[in-house]
């Protein structure tokens, strides 16, 4: 069986994630189980970076130990994980103590082969972002990533010699064009980052103590870099004198997806610091759009912060996996407002597949007693919807291998489109009136289970649970990818799907629970 190993980015405990960085585990989610469905044996890991300056100052201001402050929000995170239904393999904590051991062979390894050395660094720092920042790299002179006051700086540190690999890095990335996706991004980092040069990197700080200490100079505790990036490969069982059977199986990743204002930490210090292992490198590194509040990005300075665990309790778990797999393109930021949330769950999940299934069912029950099997008395409609059933998989098949997850949900739902539109043509409601038509009707509605359970197969990696309630109203469990036209069904119940939603009453709602925190 061949494997098939996906990462997420490890979410950082300063806060609670809002439904843009959920977004991501969702996303990974969906490629994983997606995988799965196709025979692959799949590992999925995600989880949380627990260490820096920014966790002790928070730490302090709750004063509690850093380490109970990342114990509760770690907890949170992956609460809000399985809140969105994610099937992660692994759930990883950059201050479990294997980690932490792994990561000081590491730093210790790379300082003996001559690749980190002890220097000072001085310049611009910015305590959010934990970074270092050049005069010239300032936007209006303040931090280019978050848009804060930056203030001067100088400390011991150790460094990592990047220059010294920046050459091979280009030449890996000009001879593999599908490491760096999308396209844009992997021009970005040759253009702005390697061809100029690269600085030597920061890979130890000594102005403060909750991280992982260099263990030969315990007043250096390692930095990010070097610990949070480690957790593709520590806990997969690499370790500096020895890698397990399941490391050798797992390593390289086929995919680390991540938001691309990370990009620059996972397709230039990551190979990097992989090179100096001497470790292959993971084969795709898919730098996803962001989900912006309307044209916003969502920040709690603004008060635009929605949070998954709240939409889910106003729409349902595989409404808002709808919405953000669908809604953010493969290469630009999505939008996300309860406006847009309203409209899209509306249109295609209450209008287009659960009307769908429930008239089908419904008919199904009425006519034939919910007994139904393939009569072969085609309309001249039959063939288009047929066709189009049996083309469904190759299609998704072909958008999924590019990562185009909304274009994938989008096939899905024009087959579901075109059986309402079969349905008007059809006219099942007339057929039924003369008996000899009894045939015909009954492969008429025999068509239309099979396109729903086709698109019951296809849908489950992004909705599961709208899925397993489809097989359990079609009373059938066949995952076959086509129309097969031998099943015999026995319909049950039909239930809605999705319940439309009356927009006005429902933003009162919203408004009013957010009046009440």
């Amino acid at each position: 069986m061949e494997k098939y190993y996906i990462s997420t980015a490890i979410a950082y405990t300063s806060g609670k994630p809002h439904i843009g960085n959920t977004y991501e585990v969702v996303l990974a989610d969906a490629i994983a189980r997606y995988k799965r469905q196709k025979g692959f044996d799949v590992y999925f890991q995600t989880g949380t970076d627990e260490h820096g300056e920014k966790i002790q100052l928070k730490a302090e201001e709750k004063k509690v130990s850093p380490q109970e402050y990342v114990d509760e929000v770690s907890k949170e995170i992956k609460d809000i994980w399985d809140i969105m239904n994610t099937s992660y393999d692994k759930f990883v904590r950059t201050t479990d103590e294997d980690h932490v051991r792994k990561v000081q062979k590491i730093f210790k390894k790379l300082y003996d082969q001559g690749d980190i050395y002890k220097g000072k660094y001085e310049g611009l720092y910015c305590t959010p972002c934990e970074s270092f920042f050049t005069e010239t790299q300032l936007v209006n002179g303040k931090c280019p990533d978050c848009g804060r006051e930056v203030k001067k700086a100088s400390e011991e540190a150790y460094f990592f010699k990047l220059s010294k690999y920046q050459d091979r890095l280009i030449k890996y990335i000009e001879q593999h064009p599908e490491f760096i996706q999308p396209e844009s991004r992997k021009n970005e980092m040759i253009n702005n980052f390697l061809r100029p040069g690269l600085q030597d990197l920061c890979v130890s700080r000594t102005s403060f103590t909750w991280g992982v200490p260099v263990d030969f100079d315990p007043k250096h505790v390692v930095y990010v870099w070097i610990d949070a990036l480690s957790n593709y490969i520590t806990n997969i069982g690499y370790d500096v004198d020895f890698q397990t059977e399941e490391f050798k199986k797992y390593w390289p990743a086929d995919l680390h997806l991540i938001g691309k204002d990370i990009i620059r930490f996972h397709t230039i210090y990551w190979p990097i610091i992989l090179m100096a292992l001497d470790l292959p490198l993971p084969k795709q590194v898919f730098g996803h759009p962001w989900l912006l509040f309307g044209d916003d990005k969502m920040s709690k300075s603004k008060g635009n912060i929605m949070y998954a665990d709240d939409l889910v309790k106003y729409f349902g778990v595989d409404a808002i996996r709808y919405y953000v797999l669908h809604e953010i393109p493969f290469a630009n930021d999505g939008s996300i407002t309860y406006d847009l949330i309203i409209e899209r769950i509306n249109s295609d999940l209450a209008n287009i597949l659960g009307n769908l299934v429930n008239r089908t069912i419904s008919m199904a029950n009425k006519y034939f007693d919910g007994k139904v099997e393939n009569k072969n008395v085609n309309t001249e409609y039959d063939s288009d919807l047929i066709e189009k059933i049996n083309n469904l998989n190759e299609k998704v098949e072909e958008k999924m291998d590019k990562l185009e997850i909304g274009s994938s949900l989008d096939l899905i739902f024009d087959l579901l489109r075109s059986s309402n539109k079969y349905i008007d043509e059809t006219t099942p409601w007339v057929l039924v009136k003369n008996e000899e038509n009894k045939e015909k009707l009954e492969t008429v509605i025999y068509n239309l289970l099979e396109s729903i359970r086709v698109s019951a197969v296809e849908l489950a990696p992004f909705l599961p649970d709208t899925a397993n309630k489809i097989f359990e109203q079609l009373n059938i469990n066949n995952k076959e990818e086509k129309y097969v036209g031998y099943l015999k069904y026995e319909t049950g119940m039909p239930t809605p799907l999705f319940q439309r939603i009356d927009k006005e009453a429902k933003l009162k709602e919203i408004e009013e629970a957010k009046n009440l925190v």
